[in-house]
């Protein structure tokens, strides 16, 4: 049994591999492989571990409905046609659960940076700016008993709510399809409509899929029905916003400030005028990266893939 793997895993995860005697290679150039390169090389193998922007689409599928399984290093899984996938009977798995704490942590941390203008003051230091102010100069806003909206109210969510709740007393309302009634029970959370969401968010955290239904969801009529002094946090995808209308709202103060883990394209060119803005705080996607957390990734990747291998279901099988 042989497995083949797009990018670098954790020591936990080659382990899972190693108590199974399943040989595996591993993609260890930094320069990714097209869609034909990988369609090519995987017809050598039983299985894959799948990291990256690569788009498993029909045309994959159909040439390598071999394959007994496909595991992604994440929890979203819009580059994957499941249709596809189940069309051509190969099971594709997820990570869910292990990430959710570390990409909160990241929203919470997005959050106080655009509050308080964390980079923009740094980047003040950097220039030789830090001279003497007046007291109204460059203040930042407070996040005590404010009202924090959640759009995707799911496992990240939830962290999210809690942490804000928690340490700022804030009100938590959210926009999703069903009821979260752990989050309505334990944290006092309100289910409200996406235009109340907007209108009454002080800020906006997004924790949705990137769908059909939510692609440039937040566009320049979204933020023309938020607060002006509303912060829009977003650690999902980046395809989420329309950011040529992010941009504009922040220009005009449509909205106050925004904290971004992802962004459309990746990575963002450093001429973004994003990264100028007094107001904005932007990370490089590292919603997930910590040693931990990714060692648990890891570990669940690599358990999808050998649980089929040896004749079992796959444990986060996508459906």
């Amino acid at each position: 049994m042989k497995v083949f793997i797009t990018k670098p895993i954790a020591e936990r995860g080659m382990g899972v591999f190693k108590k199974a005697h399943i040989d595996v290679t591993v993609w260890k150039q930094r320069k990714a492989l097209s869609q034909d390169e990988l369609i090519q090389k995987l017809q050598k193998y039983e299985a894959a571990i799948c990291i990256g922007k690569y788009r498993l689409d029909e045309n994959f599928f159909s040439k390598c409905s071999h394959l007994k399984a496909v595991s992604l290093l994440s929890v979203g899984y819009d580059n994957v046609d499941i249709a596809a996938a189940k069309k051509w009977n190969v099971p594709v798995g997820n990570t869910p659960g292990v990430l959710s704490k570390a990409t909160a942590d990241t929203a919470f941390l997005l959050m106080q940076m655009v509050a308080r203008k964390a980079i923009y003051s740094y980047r003040m230091i950097l220039e030789n700016q830090w001279v003497e102010r007046n007291p109204m100069d460059n203040l930042g806003i407070d996040l005590d008993g404010k009202t924090l909206g959640i759009f995707g109210l799911g496992r990240i969510g939830f962290e999210m709510a809690k942490m804000c709740q928690r340490t700022f007393g804030m009100n938590i309302i959210y926009y999703n399809r069903s009821r979260n009634e752990e989050a309505e029970n334990e944290l006092g959370a309100k289910k409200v409509s996406f235009d109340k969401l907007l209108q009454t968010s002080d800020v906006i955290s997004i924790h949705s899929a990137l769908t059909s239904e939510t692609k440039n969801l937040f566009d320049k009529t979204a933020f023309e029905k938020m607060k002006p002094t509303s912060i829009f946090v977003n650690t999902s995808r980046g395809g989420v916003v329309d950011e040529k209308a992010l941009i504009a709202a922040l220009k005009k103060k449509t909205i106050w400030g925004a904290g971004l883990d992802v962004t459309n394209p990746e990575p963002m060119k450093s001429n973004n005028p994003l990264l100028k803005m007094e107001t904005v705080a932007v990370l490089p996607h590292i919603g997930s990266a910590t040693v931990e957390t990714r060692s648990e990734m890891s570990r669940l990747a690599a358990e999808n893939v050998t649980a089929v291998l040896v004749g079992k279901t796959m444990p986060n099988q996508i459906k």
